[in-house]
């Protein structure tokens, strides 16, 4: 016969192993212990201005329903000069496994610089914008190279197409872009993408993206012929949002 103190602590520890596995579950869906959804948030730091020349840290601290993530997918700093988003850099972060990721960059010239914070894990993905002053923050800039050409009514509703490595004829190419409203990943939305060849503007495909991650939608495209071609990304949901951003890229043979 079992004593009655084992069996106890039998049914204690079965209970303890439900409940652990019933949170478990919820973490893996998403949702926290009260049933709200769990959120992907970057804390994004960097100084409003800084001399030329000098090294300036950009640092992101990343957490998921308020738990730091140790082991973000990618946290990639995107950097151009203000009104030339068409020549941007990328500049991968170090992973000090606690949370935080930083970079190291300079300015070698004035001007003021619009920066994002691309942070992709537990399959959500979140860009925050913060810029920075060098300088005196005066510098020319080419606005007839402006990356987007994007028509916003809706404030704080972001199109960011990622960047387009290179295409070649007869390839298929992924073309994904992320969608933000208030820096929350916009979800549900209907996307999509018309592409023509700059030399022949009246002949024009239209292709439907597919929400691959929360706020992300991937489409695809195999071109005929070499050139340079624009991509109209069109944004539309259920209500009365339509929102469209338009970028030029090259196919190679």
């Amino acid at each position: 016969m079992i004593p009655k103190y084992l069996k106890r602590s039998f049914w204690f520890v079965c209970i303890f192993a439900l409940v652990a596995c019933g949170s478990n579950n919820q973490a893996d869906e998403g949702v926290d212990a009260d049933g709200e959804l769990l959120s992907l948030d970057v804390e994004f730091e960097l100084p409003e201005q800084e001399e030329v020349g000098e090294t300036v840290e950009l640092k992101a601290t990343v957490t998921y329903g308020g738990e730091m993530v140790t082991d973000a997918d990618e946290v990639v700093f995107e950097h151009w000069l203000a009104g030339n988003e068409d020549d941007s850099t990328m500049v991968e972060s170090t992973n000090h496994e606690d949370g935080t990721y930083t970079a190291k960059v300079t300015f070698e010239e004035d001007g003021v610089y619009e920066i994002y914070a691309h942070t992709t894990a537990r399959d959500l993905h979140t860009m925050p914008k913060k810029s920075i002053t060098i300088g005196d923050g005066h510098a020319e800039s080419n606005d007839a190279s402006n990356h987007d050409h994007g028509h916003h009514d809706t404030e704080g509703f972001v199109i960011h197409l990622m960047d387009i490595n290179e295409v070649k004829v007869a390839e298929e190419a992924d073309f994904v872009v992320h969608l933000q409203l208030d820096e929350e990943p916009f979800e549900n939305a209907n996307v999509r993408y018309e592409i023509w060849n700059t030399e022949n503007e009246n002949e024009r495909e239209w292709i439907d993206a597919t929400e691959s991650k929360a706020g992300e939608y991937l489409g695809t495209h195999t071109f005929d012929e070499a050139g340079t071609y624009t991509i109209n990304v069109h944004v539309e949901d259920d209500e009365d949002l339509h929102e469209h951003s338009d970028y030029n890229f090259e196919v190679v043979e």
